[in-house]
C-alpha cells in the first residue's frame, strides 16, 4: 500500500506540473500597445517673434515693482561680463532654464489668438510654466511669469542684448 500510495502522490505531481506548464504554453503573450505618437512640438499659433531673434548672449535683471523696469534695464546691460547664452534646440525651440529648475529645457515661442506672444514648454500658450513677452525690440526683451507665485519670487525678467563675443561695448 506504500508503494501505490507513493505512485499516486508522484502521479498526481506529474499531472500538476503538466498543467501548470500548459497553462503557460497556452496564454499567449502580452500584446503591447503601440507607442503614443509623439506631441507636437511646433505650437498652433505661430509668434510672431522667430527663435533666432532669441538666440545669443543677454545681460539679465528682474523687477518686481514697475518703476523699476528703466532701472532694471540699465542693470541688465551691465550684466554681459557673464552673459545669459541661449542657444538653439534640437527640435526649433531655444535653450533656456524654467522656473526652480536646474538644468536646460527646450522652450518654445507660441502665437495666442490675442496676439500675445510666449515662450515656454509644449502646450497652449498662456500655461503656468510660460512667460509672456511683454516688450522685445530686438535688443531688449521683458518676460512675465504666467505662475503668479513663480513670479512672485523671480519678478519680470529683463534681457539686454549683448555684444557679441569678443566685440567689446560700443561707447
Amino acid at each position: 500500500m506504500n508503494g501505490s500510495l507513493r505512485e499516486l502522490q508522484l502521479g498526481a505531481a506529474v499531472v500538476l506540473a503538466m498543467l501548470a506548464l500548459s497553462a503557460c504554453a497556452t496564454n499567449p503573450p502580452p500584446v503591447e500597445a503601440p507607442p503614443p505618437a509623439p506631441a507636437a512640438l511646433a505650437p498652433a499659433i505661430a509668434a510672431s517673434i522667430r527663435p533666432e531673434e532669441i538666440v545669443g548672449r543677454w545681460g539679465y535683471g528682474a523687477y518686481h515693482n514697475e518703476a523699476d523696469r528703466a532701472r532694471t534695464q540699465t542693470a541688465a546691460r551691465s550684466q554681459c561680463g557673464q552673459p545669459v547664452v541661449i542657444n538653439r534646440g534640437p527640435n526649433g525651440g531655444v535653450l533656456m532654464y524654467l522656473a526652480d529648475s536646474a538644468q536646460l529645457n527646450e522652450l518654445y515661442l507660441k502665437g495666442s489668438p490675442s496676439g500675445k506672444n510666449y515662450i515656454g514648454p509644449p502646450g497652449p500658450p498662456g500655461g503656468p510654466q510660460d512667460r509672456e513677452i511683454v516688450f522685445f525690440d530686438g535688443r531688449t526683451r521683458v518676460l512675465r511669469w504666467m505662475n503668479p507665485e513663480v513670479a512672485s519670487r523671480y519678478g519680470t525678467g529683463v534681457y539686454a542684448r549683448c555684444a557679441p563675443e569678443g566685440m567689446g561695448r560700443r561707447r
